[in-house]
């Protein structure tokens, strides 16, 4: 990778390391904004399962990208999660969730760009890939 994609790389890495690491509080903590999230996708019953399992799924996403020679791996993880957030959002819980005025819906957008970035960036170390080009 050149100089400048590799800087960019590393820049979308982070940032989407940081914001996914910074819902991980929210979700292992069991924040109220978290708990409505997942009542309202999964029911009461299974809400702690769908907010304790999607942070788990997002920190090993956060690990993996950055590690180099597994972000592309962290940013398809990260990307297939963060596809499910917006459909969320798009079809039940809606754009603006308990008054964020948007905000956790603009950061998944954010999240699912930059994912597809790192992913684009690291085309040739996906394995099958890599083979092909």
């Amino acid at each position: 990778m050149k100089g400048m994609e590799n800087y960019i790389s590393w820049a979308a890495r982070i940032i989407v390391a940081i914001i996914l690491a910074q819902t991980l509080f929210f979700k292992f903590t069991g924040a109220e904004e978290s708990r409505y999230i997942f009542t309202t996708l999964m029911g009461p019953e299974y809400e702690a399962v769908g907010r304790i399992g999607s942070g788990i799924v997002e920190l090993v996403a956060v690990v993996l990208l950055l590690i180099p020679s597994t972000s592309w791996l962290g940013a398809l993880l990260s990307l297939g999660t963060i596809t499910g957030a917006i459909f969320s959002h798009l079809t039940m819980l809606g754009i603006v969730v308990k008054d964020d005025g948007g905000l956790l819906f603009g950061l998944a957008v954010v999240v699912f760009i930059l994912s597809l970035i790192v992913l684009f960036l690291h085309r040739r170390d996906i394995p099958i890939v890599g083979q092909i080009a």
